[in-house]
This record gives structure tokens, C-alpha cells and sequence, in this order.
């Protein structure tokens, strides 16, 4: 089954990615990512760990015209 990432956990990632790159990441940052997270996989049954590999290749890793 493919994971299914929505666009609020897309937005919320590229938000902490790019706090993370400038240095600025703040804990409510990083926490909203996280619970929004495991909400999501609550909501899915998918499994919280691969949402989150998912979520990072997608935002720090995005294939060539996917932006």
C-alpha cells in the first residue's frame, strides 16, 4: 500500500525543513510535525514511521518536477 501524505503534513515538513536549514527549527515546529504525524496515521491506519521516511523523502528529496 502506498503511503498517502496529505497537504497539511507536506506543509508542515517544508516549514520545518527550511527552519532546519536556516538553524531557527523551534520545538513547536518540530512537535506539530510529529503530531501531526501520528494523527495522520491514526486516521489512515498507515504506519507512523513509514508516513514520516515518506514525508522527509518527499520534502528533502523530491524527485525532478515534483516541485
Amino acid at each position: 500500500m502506498a503511503i498517502e501524505l496529505s497537504d497539511e503534513l507536506i506543509r508542515l515538513e517544508t516549514r520545518a525543513w527550511a527552519e532546519i536549514q536556516a538553524g531557527t527549527l523551534t520545538v513547536e515546529a518540530a512537535q506539530a510535525v510529529q503530531t501531526a504525524i501520528t494523527a495522520h496515521a491514526a486516521a489512515t491506519g498507515q504506519d507512523r514511521y513509514e508516513i514520516e521516511a515518506t514525508l522527509k523523502k518527499t520534502v528533502r528529496h523530491p524527485e525532478p518536477g515534483d516541485s
